[in-house]
C-alpha cells in the first residue's frame, strides 16, 4: 500500500515508520504512516476495507505536516503524491527558516 508513496520519499530523502490499527467498533482498518527527515513528525493516516472480492479499497487519506492544524484529505494516492511534490519543499524550507531563527 502506498509504493508510489513510499518510492517519492524515499528518493528524496525522508525516513519513514508504518503501523496498523484494526479499530474494534467499524469494519474498516487504519495504516498509519510517520515520515521526515530528521524526526518522524508529519503523517498520514490511511482508512481503508476490503471488498466483497478481498482487495483492499482506499476510502481516505488524511495527511498532517508538522504543526498543521487541519488535515488534507485525499481521495486518491494519486492526488496526495501531487499535492506533496508541490508542497513539501516548501515545506520543508519555512521549517529550516524557524529553526535558524531559534
Amino acid at each position: 500500500m502506498l509504493a508510489m508513496t513510499k518510492k517519492f520519499l524515499r528518493d528524496n530523502g525522508y525516513h519513514y515508520k508504518k503501523g496498523y490499527i484494526r479499530p474494534l467498533m467499524t469494519p474498516d482498518s487504519v495504516y498509519i504512516f510517520r515520515f521526515g527527515k530528521e524526526e518522524l513528525n508529519n503523517r498520514i493516516i490511511l482508512r481503508y476495507g476490503h471488498g466483497w472480492t478481498g482487495r483492499q479499497k482506499i476510502k481516505e487519506i488524511d495527511l498532517r505536516l508538522h504543526k498543521q492544524k487541519h488535515p488534507r484529505i485525499f481521495k486518491t494516492e494519486r492526488s496526495l503524491l501531487k499535492y506533496l511534490k508541490s508542497h513539501l519543499s516548501y515545506h520543508e524550507a519555512k521549517l529550516q527558516k524557524i529553526k535558524e531563527e531559534q
